[in-house]
């Protein structure tokens, strides 16, 4: 402060206040020289890319709801239908499921399974339970079918029979309701031999997408119900309509293009290249084209899960006219702008600039680290003030922080630390001396689990007990340390219910029941629980929700097993048993989906057909062993990764089986298989 009233006003502190002035307003009126359109041209893009933007972002509102809806009804589809094949066998079951699927689902409007002729004999000729929502009641239960409605003979049902995949039919009235457009989901049914016998399909109402296409029409338009004889006039209209990948208008202001004609009919001024874009449902684009004799901004998107588009038309004159006036506003503004800053900006600038330079100096000391520097003082009640004010709250902050920094730092060492011997301990709990067991010569293992986070939820384990061997290999929800407290625990399960319990599935009940109790954060396990019988080669297992373990032996095929849901999702399901024999020399390759669904950068996944090819390639070569497999098919998924970050825990286990053969495999086997890219510590990988 005695500084600052003793200290002399410098020569060049009211030169500079002068200089910085007339340089101000000289660059302002060059500007001002400049061409006028120059302004319009900058308020208009402002206007016309704010408009743009803001039309994407009303569209993407409206795609997002429909995606949902239609996205709702796919997966209701297609999670039901593995529900009907289960019961073809029992067709009393179906009006039920057909009901449930109603009820749980707001958007269906109703659903019905149609069977092919004669399908069920004592059902008759038509067979289709079927389940219609009027409002918010849903009716009783009914089967569709007869002379009146023959489904066998219509268009959509014989296409459905001759597709692989669900489609989404063509927009139709609902006989049940004459004021209802309505558009179906059909979804072929397969037996157990991959025959196609029924059409699931489930309708939904398009009177709330109605809603959607809607909501931009002019207040001043008449109701449909009295414009339905007139001619749809689109001019100064902003509006959306949705048509399919056939160009059938499915939904559209004008009810008399809605179901009944194509966009080719009257949007034969678009390019080629638009059209095909728009059609081709793999494109979001802006087009500035003429659409019915108007230039017109067309916002397109395709809809997930349907082969719909989601189109807005926006008039040009509407981007136009508000870019000329915001223009026009812009150059009037900066007029009276320069005005205001000419009469009052010398005089502001000489007031302000004045303690700056003192204050830039008390910066520079704060800036070499020193906290401590006494800041000048400031009379001023302004921004100048508050800057100084800042500069003082930040002398305050940046010590508070280096000292935090310092805390942070130990904390950071200090949990890094604990993570290491985390994951110790989880290593620790799994198999990590191979071979196992040396003194064997009718068993081969070989596992490994490398982490994708310091720990994982991976798991895999085995021992020996009464000439059986006990294993098993799980994939935790998530990662990190949660995934590995659910994989201790599983893990501690698998040892403690298979000591007294020898059936796979009756063990996988006990655990499922177990971890389903208070699970409140809703994880869940897939498993892979077996019991091999090293006498006679007999392979009692159990599958909740696992990746199918391979089987290398004679050839390479996939071992069957069962849709069981994952562990802990629903306490009461019964998991079922399964049994095979396993033959000499096989080899049994399990691996969680860390290995089939590793990325690269291009986020392209490793797959199942790579890991087929490599396990087929090593049999050729006859190195099918356990320690050669897993060493193989690390090298490859490496090699195939690259530089990309570990996504998911990625863990392998093999076993082979040699039936009591004398002696190992002097290639693999029960070797420490250095050759093979093995390592004697299978269970941390690198």
């Amino acid at each position: 402060m005695t500084f600052w009233k003793k200290k002399a006003r410098p020569k060049y502190d009211r030169s500079f206040a002068k200089r910085l002035t007339w340089n101000i307003m000289l660059r302002m009126a060059l500007i001002m020289l400049l061409p006028v359109f120059l302004l319009f041209w900058l308020g208009y893009a402002i206007v016309h890319f704010g408009g743009g933007a803001l039309c994407n972002r009303l569209l993407a509102g409206d795609y997002e709801t429909i995606r949902r809806v239609t996205s709702d009804l796919y997966v209701a589809a297609t999670n039901t239908a593995p529900v009907i094949a289960e019961n073809l066998d029992k067709p009393d079951k179906l009006q039920p499921i057909m009901d449930r699927l109603l009820k749980l689902n707001p958007y269906i409007r109703s659903c019905g399974v149609s069977f092919r002729e004669n399908y069920y004999p004592e059902k008759g000729r038509w067979f289709c339970p079927y389940a219609v929502r009027h409002g918010k009641t849903l009716t009783a239960a009914m089967t569709l079918g007869g002379s009146g409605f023959d489904y066998l003979e219509a268009d959509w049902f014989q296409e459905a029979l001759s597709r692989k995949e669900g489609f989404w039919g063509q927009v139709y009235i609902d006989t049940f309701d004459y004021n209802t457009p309505v558009v179906s989901y059909l979804l072929p049914i397969r037996d157990s031999r991959d025959s196609t016998v029924a059409v699931l399909g489930v309708d939904m109402s398009m009177n709330w997408l109605k809603e959607k296409i809607e909501i931009k029409f002019d207040e001043d338009r008449k109701d449909s119900e009295d414009n339905k004889d007139d001619e749809w006039d689109s001019e100064k209209k902003i509006y959306n309509f949705l048509v399919d990948n056939t160009g059938l208008i499915l939904l559209h202001p004008d009810m008399q293009r809605m179901g009944r004609k194509h966009i080719q009919d009257y949007a034969a001024d678009l390019p080629d290249n638009i059209m095909k874009n728009l059609l081709a449902l793999n494109k979001n684009n802006v087009e500035n084209v003429l659409l019915e004799g108007e230039r017109v901004w067309m916002f397109y998107r395709p809809v997930k899960y349907t082969n719909w588009s989601l189109v807005m038309v926006v008039p040009s004159i509407i981007f136009e006219g508000s870019g000329c006036v915001f223009g026009g506003l812009s150059i009037m503004i900066i007029v009276i702008g320069l005005l205001v800053v000419y009469v009052s900006g010398r005089y502001t600038i000489k007031r302000v600039v004045r303690p700056l330079r003192s204050l830039a100096t008390s910066a520079d000391e704060v800036a070499k680290g020193n906290f401590d520097t006494v800041l000048p003082y400031v009379n001023s009640h302004d921004e100048v003030h508050q800057l100084r004010d800042s500069f003082e709250n930040m002398q305050h902050s940046l010590t508070s922080y280096v000292d935090e920094l310092k805390k942070t730092t130990m904390q950071k060492a200090s949990i890094e630390s604990e993570l290491n011997i985390a994951h110790g301990i989880q290593m620790s709990m799994l198999p990590k001396t191979f071979p196992p067991y040396p003194e064997r010569t009718d068993i081969d293992i070989f596992g490994q689990l490398t982490p994708a986070k310091a720990v994982g939820g991976d798991l895999f384990d085995f021992y020996l007990h009464d000439e059986h061997l006990f294993f098993c290999i799980g994939d935790v929800s998530g990662k990190g340390v949660p995934a590995s407290l659910v994989m201790a625990v599983t893990r501690t399960l698998f040892r403690n219910v298979s000591s007294y319990i020898f059936k796979p599935d009756l063990i996988v009940e006990a655990i499922n029941s177990t971890m389903s109790v208070g699970n409140e954060l809703s994880m869940f396990v897939t498993m892979f629980v077996g019991v091999l019988d090293l006498k006679t080669g007999l392979l009692d297992y159990c599958n909740a929700g696992h990746d199918s373990p391979l089987m290398i032996g004679q050839g390479v095929e996939l071992l069957p097993c069962d849709a069981n849901l994952p562990i802990g999702v629903m306490e009461e399901w019964q998991f079922t048993l399964q049994q095979a024999t396993i033959e000499h020399g096989t080899t049994i390759f399990l691996y969680t989906d860390g290995l089939n669904e590793a990325e690269n950068i291009r986020h392209e996944q490793f797959g199942d057909e790579r890991i087929m090819a490599l396990a087929k390639k090593q049999l050729a070569k006859n190195r099918h062993q356990p320690a050669c497999m897993i060493g193989e098919m690390t090298s490859a998924v490496q090699q195939f990764v690259g530089d990309a970050e570990q996504s998911d825990d990625l863990t392998m286990l093999a076993i082979q089986y040699k039936g009591g053969a004398d002696g190992a495999d002097p290639t693999c086997g029960n070797n420490k298989a250095t050759d093979c890219s093995g390592s004697a510590d299978g269970a941390s990988g690198s």
